[in-house]
């Protein structure tokens, strides 16, 4: 079977010889038709993706079609399309008692703790394949970073109109803006690159931008009739920013960390106390999370078709991947077809 295996920092391997998944009761083999690039993969190329080992399969942004499956209590069949949701919980713990798997104390995640897609066929429990047979293969392909949007929207109780900030126009930042003005809030864009900015009014609809380079609270005072937004949600995973993203929420606000970084992060706790501020994670998504978003794609709320902006025969990837890292290729979303 082929495949592609990022031996060590910076480097990539294809092989032609990676062993067949094999069925077992409960699991399906898919065959993977696309592959979404994450930022989670250039950080494991580059060597900063934390809890990570080598040699890995990539890949969790996941679209395919059932080869083989047995009986199973969501009626899915061989030849049913299928985003597969990665993130492999234990279903025992406390976080999975309570419907929170997406945080599971013992979680594998595709792509990082366990080999991910970036392969022909895969064998994936049941439990973690939704059925999209009314979607294409892209947008199967990225229900998944869309759903860690949703699961951020949710857990932040957005409510309609109200006023919200998104720290970073990346993928994740997008998919925040893109539901949580789908749910009828305000939405305020910052990011440090005009494009970017531009591309937030026009695909995710932000009600206004702010440049984070020049006097960004005056910025977010100014798009907000004088008052700060009452969620914040920092999907940039650059420490600076999540350490000042504390400033921008109003009084009573809830400030939400979508973004990972492999640092500290701190704050000034007499203002934190003074503003009673709600400080989130949000981790990953739910079943839940990809139902809201394929809602989304079906009601028109999001172009899928313009946030994928780069595409590459699977056995082009290596030659490629390397020109995503850089800024002036203008990447939002790279998607592997096989």
């Amino acid at each position: 079977m082929k495949g592609i295996v990022c031996a060590e920092i910076d480097r990539f391997e294809k092989s032609d010889g990676l062993p067949e998944p094999v069925w077992e009761s409960g699991h399906a083999i898919v065959q993977i038709k696309r592959v979404g690039i994450c930022g989670t993969d250039l950080h494991a190329y580059k060597g900063n993706q934390p809890f990570f080992t080598y040699p890995r399969i990539l890949g969790h942004e996941l679209a395919g079609v059932i080869k083989e499956i047995g009986e199973n209590n969501q009626g899915l069949r061989a030849g049913d399309q299928v985003s597969i949701i990665p993130y492999m919980h234990c279903g025992a713990c406390i976080a999975c008692r309570n419907g929170k798997t997406n945080c599971c104390t013992d979680m594998k995640v595709l792509g990082v703790h366990i080999d991910g897609g970036m392969r022909e066929r895969i064998a994936v429990p049941v439990t973690g394949l939704v059925r999209t047979n009314g979607l294409t293969l892209d947008q199967s392909a990225v229900l998944e970073p869309l759903a860690i949007g949703a699961h951020a929207v949710r857990r932040s109780n957005v409510q309609p109109g109200e006023s919200v900030l998104v720290i970073g126009g990346g993928p994740i930042g997008l998919g925040v803006m893109a539901i949580a003005k789908h749910a009828g809030a305000k939405i305020i864009a910052m990011d440090v690159n005009e494009e970017r900015l531009s591309f937030c009014q026009t695909w995710a609809k932000a009600d206004a931008v702010v440049n984070a380079l020049h006097a960004p609270s005056e910025g977010i005072l100014a798009a907000n009739q004088g008052e700060l937004p009452t969620v914040v949600f920092d999907a940039t995973g650059n420490a600076a920013s999540m350490n000042g993203a504390f400033q921008y929420v109003a009084h009573g606000g809830r400030l939400v960390f979508v973004g990972l970084v492999k640092s500290d992060i701190a704050f000034h706790d007499p203002e934190f106390h003074k503003r009673e501020l709600t400080l989130m994670g949000s981790r990953n998504a739910t079943r839940e999370d990809f139902d809201a978003v394929m809602k989304a794609i079906s009601a028109g709320a999001i172009d899928v078709s313009r946030y994928v902006t780069h595409r590459v025969p699977f056995e082009d990837m290596i030659e490629s991947f390397e020109s995503w890292l850089k800024p002036e290729t203008k990447v939002i979303k790279a998607m592997l077809e096989l």
